[in-house]
């Protein structure tokens, strides 16, 4: 079956510029980490670890339709604010692939963003093809693609 990943991502209060919004810089490692959790740790989970052999980014795009500050109304004692990244799988070829993120503030859609990705061979220092259990579990989280 075909979803979306979701992360919760905690804000730090090094987020924050000037204005006490989260830098539009930081959208970049909130996504990563998301991305990070999805492809090391759930890739892992589903017995495919060579995502963390060797992933590089060919591309970034970002949207950022409002901004996100810190919310200390959500924090508390025990725990900073989050926010919510779904991700998915947008376009799987054979060499590379596109990962979309939405990133919500609350129940508000805050920013949209879409990377692709190339496997990487870090030894040889080259792209390499998606292996077929890569695929597998990266069409786990693709609606709509097929094998």
């Amino acid at each position: 079956m075909s979803d979306r990943f979701v992360y919760h991502c905690t804000l730090r209060w090094s987020d924050l510029d000037a204005y006490g919004h989260v830098n539009n810089s930081r959208f970049l490692t909130l996504y990563e980490e998301a991305r990070v959790a999805l492809m090391f740790a759930g890739g892992r989970a589903w017995g495919v670890g060579s995502f963390a052999d060797g992933v590089v980014i060919r591309r970034h795009e970002v949207d950022y339709l409002r901004p996100v500050d810190y919310a200390l109304g959500r924090a508390s004692a025990e725990a900073a604010p989050t926010v919510r990244i779904e991700l998915w799988v947008e376009e799987l070829r054979a060499a590379s692939f596109t990962v979309a993120y939405e990133l919500y503030d609350g129940e508000v859609l805050a920013s949209r963003a879409r990377s692709v990705l190339v496997p990487y061979d870090l030894a040889a220092q080259r792209p390499r093809r998606i292996t077929e259990e890569e695929r597998a579990f990266l069409l786990r989280y693709a609606p709509g693609l097929s094998a």
